[in-house]
């Protein structure tokens, strides 16, 4: 490859780079942050588009669930090296067919997503905690598991990750359940919680939360503190430097949004970080910057 080819493809990446970060923020947390070194910036970048193609089949309101599983097994092929469906296809590029050890790892966290999106293809009620967590460690944990392979970072950092990981899933799912349930047939929140309290599913789409339902919400960011406690010390187990501040940023915006659903009602209107937040973030992750 020439230098001005290895340059136009930089610049496709950072470009690409910049529209991710974008579409991060409206989700809440870092995805393809420039914090990044280039070598991984570009596999994130592939990465992001799979997942969001594996998404978006899975959300598709007017498809019916055995043409989302047909689509999505189509996506798997793919990724497996059978078939050029992009973007999967890219994604296997852009990890060199799994050639290293790490290069494999993060395509098998890719393959793992498929799994959840399998499951939300036909809707989804998790009948308690443990539910719930089986379903972050295949639609949240491959993320982080991606990111820690294209580093090349150690298995010290997987349990802490696994951590921040679910609970930014969780933290989502409690922003959206209104438009989980409405539009989607899905209910996150823990079954045996619902029942115990005395919610309905009916509930999550009312106006404001029901007592009852508040103290759902109340009991699932309980368990959330703990996942985030259990994260807490990802950040000095991260030996990158980009991908160490990006981990303190994402931690600390996890705790805000935490915060915010604490004393906010995400029925009665949308609770969501601000570019305050982000910024605060930003400045937090610099003391892990040496």
């Amino acid at each position: 490859m020439t230098l001005a080819e290895e340059r136009r493809n930089e610049t496709r990446t950072d470009r690409a780079t910049t529209d991710l970060d974008r579409a991060a923020r409206r989700e809440n947390f870092p995805v393809a942050s420039r914090l990044l070194p280039p070598h991984a910036r570009g596999k994130v970048v592939a990465f992001y588009r799979f997942a969001r193609a594996a998404d978006d089949i899975a959300d598709d309101p007017d498809a019916l669930p055995e043409a989302k599983l047909g689509r999505l097994d189509a996506l798997d092929r793919a990724l497996s090296g059978q078939g050029g469906k992009e973007p999967a296809a890219a994604l296997r590029r852009a990890l060199d067919d799994g050639r290293t050890p790490s290069d494999a790892t993060a395509l098998a966290a890719a393959g793992e997503l498929l799994v959840a999106f399998r499951r939300d293809a036909g809707g989804i009620a998790c009948a308690d905690w443990a539910d719930l967590m089986a379903y972050c460690d295949v639609s949240a944990a491959p993320v982080g598991r991606f990111l820690l392979a294209v580093h090349g970072e150690d298995a010290v950092t997987h349990g802490p990750s696994d951590a921040l990981c679910a609970a930014l899933q969780v933290l989502n799912h409690l922003q959206d359940i209104a438009q989980d349930h409405r539009d989607l047939a899905r209910r996150y929140l823990p079954g045996d919680w619902m029942a115990a309290e005395g919610a309905a599913d009916a509930d999550l789409v009312g106006p404001a939360l029901t007592p009852a339902l508040r103290r759902v919400v109340d009991r699932t960011l309980e368990a959330t503190d703990a996942l985030l406690t259990e994260a807490a010390p990802l950040p000095t187990l991260i030996a990158a430097r980009g991908l160490r501040m990006q981990a303190a940023a994402t931690v600390a915006l996890a705790r805000r949004l935490h915060a915010l659903l604490r004393r906010g009602d995400p029925l009665a209107r949308r609770v969501a970080l601000r570019r305050a937040d982000f910024a605060r973030a930003g400045l937090s992750s610099l003391w892990f910057a040496p």
